[in-house]
């Protein structure tokens, strides 16, 4: 078996998902068990378990086996052993709390993703259908003119519409009613004063 080509395989299913800080460990000098440790994280439950499910169709479509898989149930920590790799899938803090980059990590693996690999998504892989480019219509020779004269009948359907508007008169004021004033009556003359007759 390649195991070089069992561990593509486990990265691949991996990618696809949209795993994150995936890492590659080769473990053959510390045990007989297995010759690879493959750690990588999901954000949810949900996307460890889609990671698990991604790595065992592309494990299983190259024509390697999978013996088991562990942790499905809550999703925190699953383990697909593939025989001669396993891989750790874990959500960011269970991955932090372990650290198994510190157990397994001696010899780093460098592996090439799939953008570097020159590798296409199919939604990239398929040409996108080019709309073609809507022709814009050439305007007419008689509607230059009308264009033109735009202006010009503007104004004058404005100033038409001036003359025909009434202009609207305001509203006359009623004259307040005016307060009897009463009249002055003519002062009271007085009576002129009789001079005293002079004393012989």
């Amino acid at each position: 078996m390649d195991i070089r080509k069992l561990q593509r395989a486990i990265v691949d299913g991996l990618e696809d998902v949209k795993a994150q800080d995936i890492v590659v460990f080769n473990t053959e000098h510390m045990t007989p068990l297995f010759e690879r440790v493959i750690v990588a994280s999901g954000t949810s439950n949900r996307q460890t378990k889609a990671l698990a499910s991604s790595v065992r169709d592309a494990v299983k479509s190259k024509g390697f086996d999978v013996l088991r898989t562990e942790g499905e149930v809550n999703g925190e920590w699953i383990i697909v052993d593939c025989g001669a790799a396993v891989a750790h899938i874990m959500q960011p803090e269970i991955r932090r709390y372990y650290h198994l980059e510190e157990i397994w990590g001696e010899k780093p693996v460098a592996l090439k993703r799939a953008a570097a690999r020159g590798l296409v998504k199919a939604e990239e892989a398929a040409p996108a259908a080019k709309k073609p480019a809507a022709k814009k219509a050439a305007p007419s020779r008689a509607a230059a003119p009308a264009a033109k004269n735009a202006p010009a009948k503007k104004a004058a359907v404005k100033k038409a519409a001036v003359k025909k508007a009434p202009a609207r008169k305001a509203p006359a004021r009623k004259a307040a009613p005016a307060k009897s004033v009463p009249a002055k009556r003519p002062a009271a003359k007085k009576p002129a004063a009789k001079k005293a007759p002079k004393r012989a």
